[in-house]
């Protein structure tokens, strides 16, 4: 029988682990550490899958820890070889829903509850032959800004765009559209998980401060008119904490007061949520992050996704190296 060598063990480690560096996708990177247990050791013990989705999610570095209950006796560079490879395969093969579940405030509201934040759940610009949707209080400041914050449906989730549908007044003279001219976005998590057990809606406050933002999109320019209007972000965001905020800057249509108003349709945010196979929990100190993994849920929603039977090879080889053990 033919012997066969591993070229990888005649290369000095350095070499090696630079050639395994390049490698950009995660499945190439699980499949490599199933080759054999030299490509797996370099693998795992230089987490070349937690780098590989710390380059893609910049955000990812503020966990501080990762916490997999299944696996409480594995060492810290298995357990994290396997849950930030699974972490990368949720990635690409979760799907991609509106991930808002919840409005939490507005800057201001110009008659509540007729024309509150609630409205901009609904994806429709009348109901019942009225106008659904939210309306700031009026200024005679065109540059005064305002804001919309939402609770998504995971604490832990990938937002790829976010889209806004502006308020067009069927019943007044020239149909006005009420978009604002530009629109920014904001994700991050609470300062105190305590202070938002308040109803800021019915109480009409802003909740703006508090938060913790830890990303801010570039500015978009936003066109008057009445369609859902997609912003795409520059590159897919990991929002760790489940909150966002939609900064409306600029208003460009005045009502028959004479004041500037911004009214808002429908919103939405659209990504993957992670949960319940993935979680992350805040405790004291506030910079302790955790990210908890359940492996059971993973393999459970992949057979959801349909990925199970349409890649059984892959599914072997990421067991084989510790990914779905």
């Amino acid at each position: 029988m033919e012997s066969q060598i591993d070229f990888f063990e005649w290369l000095e480690p350095d070499v090696a682990l630079k050639i395994l560096t390049c490698l950009d996708d995660a499945a190439d990177l699980v499949r490599a550490s199933a080759v054999s247990r030299y490509w797996q050791n370099i693998v795992v013990s230089n987490g070349l899958s937690k780098k590989l989705c710390m380059r893609t999610f910049p955000e990812l570095a503020t966990i501080t820890r990762v916490v997999e209950p299944s696996h409480d006796n594995s060492g810290e560079t298995e357990r994290d070889h396997r849950v930030y490879a699974s972490l990368s395969r949720a990635f690409t093969t979760f799907p991609l829903a509106n991930c808002i579940a919840n409005p939490v405030s507005a800057s201001s509201t110009d008659r509540y509850p007729a024309e509150s934040i609630i409205n901009t759940m609904v994806p429709m610009n009348s109901f019942l032959r009225r106008g659904s949707y939210w309306s700031s209080r009026g200024s005679d400041d065109p540059e005064t800004p305002e804001t919309l914050v939402y609770n998504l449906t995971a604490s832990f989730c990938v937002i790829t765009e976010i889209n806004l549908h502006p308020f067009q007044d069927l019943y007044d003279w020239g149909f006005p559209v009420y978009s604002s001219g530009f629109v920014r976005f904001r994700m991050g998590h609470p300062e105190s998980w305590r202070e938002l057990n308040y109803d800021f809606i019915e109480a009409q406050e802003c909740a703006d401060d508090k938060f913790i933002w830890t990303y801010t999109s570039p500015v978009y320019p936003m066109a008057q008119e009445n369609l859902l209007q997609r912003f795409k972000l520059p590159e897919p965001v990991v929002c760790i904490g489940g909150y966002l905020q939609i900064e409306l800057l600029g208003r460009v249509q005045k009502a028959c007061d004479d004041k500037y108003y911004i009214c808002v349709a429908h919103v939405q945010a659209i990504g993957q949520k992670l949960s319940p196979a993935f979680s992350v929990e805040f405790s004291e100190p506030p910079n302790d992050l955790s990210l908890k993994y359940d492996a059971e849920e993973f393999g459970s929603l992949l057979s959801t996704c349909g990925s199970v039977s349409r890649a059984k090879p892959s599914l072997r080889i990421a067991k084989n190296s510790g990914v779905l053990d």
